[in-house]
């Protein structure tokens, strides 16, 4: 079979705002990159590709990873707007995707007030339904913003790609300069934590701690961890403990720096920003990066050299961004029984739905009834893309007898043509990968006759035919 042509790269606006953000006239810039500023205006004006060599010279002169040139470009941008075009208030604006697709290339920024003006119209709403807010409320700054902290922080680490290199590298060469003995990572944080900022760590009983998995009390300057959660969780506690102590200053400055100034989403921003500390000094990024291509990035072996947990080691996968060793640009999702999405992180583009569950047709609902079996699937989404995931059942701390055990999944996946380099997909015909088509959501998929459907597509009409009973509950028409 022959190898199929190479895509041409097309990214015209990007290479548009990337000038401008330098301040710098095209024929300034066609000089630094050796064509000539005709040549320039047409690849801004996407009439030429972006050749090989000016993809080099954009990384020599200016630094930029010639991947980011590579994607496409908006998808995420893309993807939301379709998810807010679903809403009823839009059922007659047939707004096509190529004119969708034109605003997230030529305008971004217009295209991210209008998300901010829907969600801040969609909560809003919805606690107007709820009966939330009251008259007074309204003048809070929450309120009125429409935002709430927790998708204010998502959309920073989205912006980032969940990658943050100054943190990581403050927490690599801090774990290399850390006397682990034969005790291991912990007994070292908890040394370190004593003898450097006198905090003392202490794992205390069910009965003392309550529903606490950790507390810190700053007067006595004690770490009290609850006996319930495994040592992974207790090295991460310890490790989170330390980012907040020692390196506090380089928390707040990546905060300030990622320009986040409402208070409760600036807390939370930098409460993410000690997690993410946390785990990159548990697994260094060249370390696990260089352990990750060798193993195939088997998430159970990693788990095991690093001593962490599996929805650990899955989050990590995600944060693998730096110019000079990038990993696979894997998602991570974890949903609990019921569908509902508690975490969700990607270095990519996999399209998240931003309210509801998942499609039911994904096997990260199927690990429920093959607890601690990891399961593998292909996947093709309703525009024709194609991803490979694995789905394995996960827990967060030992739960006492009689009481509620949260039941999560966590799936991990990435594009397929990158599952090649996976242990999991070794067995997988790539030219046949025979695909499970999915949606994002019912209200957003609109794949004729799926069985699991729990709802009509958000913008097709729904056909009612009083003679015949389809395998989906919910027909309706293609146009």
């Amino acid at each position: 079979m022959a190898d199929a042509a190479p895509r041409k790269i097309f990214a015209g606006p990007r290479l548009k705002r990337l000038r401008r953000e330098r301040r710098l006239t095209q024929a300034r810039m066609a000089d630094e990159l050796d064509v000539s500023p005709s040549y320039l205006n047409l690849m801004e004006s996407n009439q030429r590709p972006i050749t090989v060599q000016v993809l080099i010279r954009l990384a020599d002169v200016y630094g930029v990873d010639p991947r980011d040139f590579m994607e496409i470009e908006g998808e995420q941008s893309v993807g939301d707007v379709e998810q807010i075009l679903a809403d009823p208030l839009f059922r007659d604006a047939a707004v096509p995707r190529a004119e969708v697709r034109d605003a997230a290339e030529n305008s971004p920024a217009l295209l991210a007030a209008m998300l901010k003006l829907y969600r801040a119209y969609s909560n809003a709403r919805e606690a107007s339904e709820a009966g939330v807010f009251s008259s007074a409320d309204r003048d809070r700054p929450d309120a009125a913003s429409g935002e709430n902290p927790i998708d204010k922080v998502r959309a920073i680490l989205h912006d980032a790609r969940n990658h943050f290199p100054e943190i990581d590298g403050a927490a690599e060469n801090f774990a290399a300069a850390l006397p682990v003995e034969a005790h291991g990572l912990y007994a070292a944080l908890v040394d370190h934590l004593r003898t450097r900022h006198a905090i003392r760590v202490r794992a205390l009983p069910l009965e003392v701690m309550g529903d606490r998995l950790r507390w810190y009390d700053h007067h006595r300057k004690q770490l009290m961890i609850s006996e319930i959660m495994d040592q992974p969780g207790r090295c991460f506690q310890a490790a989170y403990q330390l980012g907040l102590a020692e390196f506090s200053g380089l928390l707040n400055d990546t905060a300030a720096r990622l320009g986040q100034t409402d208070e409760v989403a600036r807390k939370l921003l930098r409460v993410t920003l000690a997690n993410y500390f946390a785990a990159a000094v548990m697994m260094p990024y060249s370390q696990f990066h260089e352990a990750a291509e060798l193993t195939g990035y088997d998430v159970e072996v990693l788990a095991a050299r690093f001593s962490a947990s599996f929805e650990q080691v899955a989050h990590r996968l995600t944060t693998l961004s730096r110019q000079s060793a990038r990993g696979i640009p894997f998602f991570m999702l974890r949903v609990d029984i019921a569908g509902n999405v508690s975490k969700r992180f990607s270095s990519g583009r996999f399209p998240f739905a931003n309210s509801g569950g998942t499609c039911p047709l994904w096997n990260i609902h199927a690990s429920f009834a093959n607890p601690g079996r990891i399961l593998t699937q292909a996947i093709e989404l309703t525009d024709g893309s194609q991803w490979f995931s694995i789905a394995r059942t996960v827990r967060r701390s030992l739960a006492p007898w009689g009481a509620i055990e949260p039941r999560f999944a966590v799936a991990l996946g990435c594009e397929l043509k990158f599952a090649r380099r996976l242990v999991y997909a070794r067995k997988l015909d790539f030219d046949n990968p025979e695909a499970t088509p999915i949606g994002v959501h019912c209200r957003l998929c609109d794949r004729q006759n799926c069985p699991q459907r729990a709802a009509p597509p958000a913008l097709r009409a729904l056909h009612v035919d009083e003679l015949t009973r389809n395998v989906s509950p919910f027909p309706f028409k293609d146009v």
